[in-house]
């Protein structure tokens, strides 16, 4: 069931919260593709500063203000690829994942993406044993592109592909 969520730009000032909150996802097996001792200030504030500058981010905050959830995504630095958000990103708290919270995020993003014309193709990038999110993203509209053999290791040593997929502005 979908808790209360208020979905608004991501700040600055969230750099704590959202630092926190991508280590508590990257704990859950599957959570992120980046391991928990990966997730660090750099990281963060490199997205954060690329969303707010280019592109977009958004929280989903509780009403006490408890960020539990962000997607950010962005244009690559070359103009040729300026109409293009990519490095795109999901993060639900494991306490509230299957609430609605991802996809309430997750639609707010494409609600400013489709009012935006500067902006016709998101891309983003699923790891193939994640069927769940494959099929949320074809849900919203996306479709699969192929597929990066043997791209991700996995902490077990074993490997499996990548599966690129996009929207774009029909």
């Amino acid at each position: 069931m979908l808790c209360a969520v208020n979905i608004r730009r991501s700040r600055n000032e969230d750099f704590d919260s959202l630092l926190d909150l991508y280590r508590r996802v990257s704990r859950t097996p599957g959570g992120l593709a980046r391991l928990e001792e990966e997730i660090d200030e750099v990281y963060v504030g490199n997205f954060l500063s690329k969303s707010i500058s280019r592109g977009l981010g958004f929280v989903a905050e509780l009403p006490d203000h408890t960020i539990i959830g962000e997607i950010h995504a962005y244009p690559p630095e070359l103009f040729c690829f300026s109409h293009v958000l990519s490095e795109l990103t999901i993060a639900v708290d494991p306490m509230h994942q299957s609430s609605g919270v991802g996809r309430k995020i997750f639609e707010r993003l494409m609600l400013e993406v489709e009012s935006d014309a500067a902006f016709s193709r998101v891309e983003l990038i699923a790891r193939e044993s994640n069927q769940r999110a494959i099929s949320f993203y074809e849900t919203l509209g996306f479709v699969r592109e192929g597929e990066f053999k043997n791209r991700i290791r996995n902490t077990d040593g074993t490997l499996e592909s990548d599966v690129p997929m996009a929207w774009i502005r029909t």
